[in-house]
């Protein structure tokens, strides 16, 4: 198994990189292409996906990267593209938080992640990633509807509650918090 790979990028595609480590080139796929420029020197940390009918390397910045793709990986319904696509859209530390916090409508915000995904992921892996108090799995749909009951836009509700994560906050610090943000519009 390859762990990681130190090396210069020779080449940068659509959602992977080639690195070239001592005139081999190694193709690696990583969240975000964006963060990277041929002629960079590098330390990438490695997973090797393995399936049935593929086999290629994920790469990762930083070994929290690394440690959330892997804990991704082993929710049921959730592949190693789908994890790749949510830390392109997220730090670890957000989606540990999200997880902490029974956030899930941020969540539902990644891409490939719905309704049925999110719950599992928190139903999995929460007290897994980061110890501490955790808030009950309807708290954040609980607030959700108090906000809705108070006319704002499902939209609006959503974009507030995605960027919310706090571990063991109420219902109301909750509400305090998405109204405080919901007037800075």
């Amino acid at each position: 198994m390859i762990y990681s790979l130190k090396g210069e990028i020779s080449y940068v595609g659509k959602d992977f990189l080639v690195i070239d480590v001592r005139d081999v080139g190694y193709q690696v796929f990583v969240p975000n292409v964006n963060k990277f420029h041929v002629g960079e020197n590098l330390l990438l940390y490695t997973y090797q996906v393995t399936r049935e009918d593929e086999q290629y390397l994920a790469g990762f910045s930083s070994l929290a990267e690394r440690e959330v793709f892997v804990s991704l990986i082993s929710v049921k319904g959730i592949g190693p593209r789908t994890a790749l696509g949510a830390l392109k859209d997220a730090n670890p530390e957000e989606l540990v938080r999200a997880i902490s916090s029974n956030n899930v409508t941020y969540l539902k915000k990644l891409p490939g992640i719905g309704a049925k995904a999110a719950a599992q992921i928190i139903l999995d892996l929460k007290g897994q990633l980061v110890e501490g108090t955790k808030g009950n799995p309807e708290q954040y749909e609980e607030v959700r509807a108090y906000l809705k009951s108070l006319r704002y836009k499902n939209k609006e509700i959503d974009d507030v509650l995605a960027k919310i994560n706090v571990i063991g906050a109420s219902n109301e610090e909750i509400i305090l918090l998405a109204l405080k943000e919901l007037g800075n519009k």
